[in-house]
């Protein structure tokens, strides 16, 4: 498989990953669901739990890649302003967008935080070890994990479990997520040896994950240890399926590929487009809809989004940080 083939399964997965984020997006307003189509409201994992880890993964598949083409082109100095940057203003986003959703619904004010925070604070924390070999990323990640396990248990809990995707101290653990999968990513670009090696170690990863989770739970309310072992491992071997797609059968989706070519566009995007839905406020037109209708909704918001995508990819447009 070359690398051109890998990329496209990276854009496979990357798709995948964000379509589905804008789709439980979606979902969240929507009651009378199942609850393996929301997130578990505290120990326990659903599909939906997986989304955020998915993307995380998606990210370290090209991070250390970006990061080595940025430092042989530019050198360390302009290289880690760049990553500085980007992750920066995908917090900053991630800021703008809380205190907008507040101000549209007010209520008691929260730790502003959501999921382009978690992403921004993941990606700057992987910024201080990228440059190091990966046994060195490996052990930073793990530290970290382990400290965030003990503080978490010691004096965090509360503050951890009311807040989205564990506020600023759940932090520690998304970049932990992230330096972790920036080693799984090393181990997928190291070759024909790495490539077979890279599912045995995704599957090991879960197992410790399930282990650790006799002690701790799985939880991605409190963005546990478990959590972040098991959603991590799960991811890698999700995105194994997508590159053996590509490899073996050369079973590739446009839409999906439109998806993660132009991740952030289509995240973004997706906000305005939701406010058809729950601007209008009616209960029967969203969030007592009848499944039907839910349905429906979910299907035309995800089909204009993707003739979205299909066009910027067509006009050869992308936008990123």
């Amino acid at each position: 498989m070359d690398k051109a083939q890998r990329l496209e399964a990276i854009d496979q997965f990357r798709g995948f990953a964000i379509l589905l984020m804008v789709l439980a997006n979606f979902l969240f307003g929507v009651e009378n669901l199942p609850p393996w189509m929301k997130h578990a409201p505290g120990v326990g994992l659903t599909v939906v739990d997986l989304i955020a880890p998915f993307f995380i993964f998606a990210i370290a598949l090209t991070y250390p890649l970006s990061w080595r083409h940025r430092l042989k082109a530019d050198g360390a100095k302009r290289a880690a302003e760049h990553f500085f940057v980007r992750y920066a203003a995908i917090a900053g986003i991630g800021f703008f967008l809380t205190i907008i959703d507040h101000s549209v619904e007010p209520g008691p004010w929260k730790e502003p935080w959501g999921v382009l925070q978690a992403i921004g604070a993941a990606g700057l924390l992987t910024l201080v070890v990228i440059a190091v070999s990966w046994p060195w990323r490996l052990l930073a990640g793990l530290a970290i994990l382990g400290g965030y396990l003990f503080l978490l248990q010691a004096y965090w809990m509360d503050n951890v479990k009311h807040a989205s995707h564990g506020g600023m101290r759940g932090a520690l653990a998304w970049g932990a997520m992230l330096i972790l999968g920036t080693v799984l990513a090393d181990l997928y670009h190291a070759g024909e040896k790495g490539r077979r090696l890279f599912p045995l170690a995704g599957a090991a990863v879960l197992m410790a994950g399930a282990v650790l989770a006799v002690w701790f739970p799985v939880s991605k309310v409190w963005v546990s240890a478990s959590y972040v072992l098991v959603s991590l491992g799960i991811s890698a071997l999700v995105f194994k399926g997508f590159d053996l797609l590509s490899e073996r059968l050369d079973v590739r989706s446009a839409v999906l590929s439109a998806w993660g070519r132009n991740p952030l566009a289509l995240y973004l995007l997706h906000i305005v487009l939701l406010g058809a839905f729950v601007l209008p406020g009616s209960p029967g037109w969203y969030a007592l809809a009848p499944h039907w209708l839910t349905a429906l909704q979910a299907l035309a918001l995800l089909s204009v989004l993707s003739a979205v995508g299909l066009g910027l990819v067509r006009k050869g447009w992308t936008l990123s940080l």
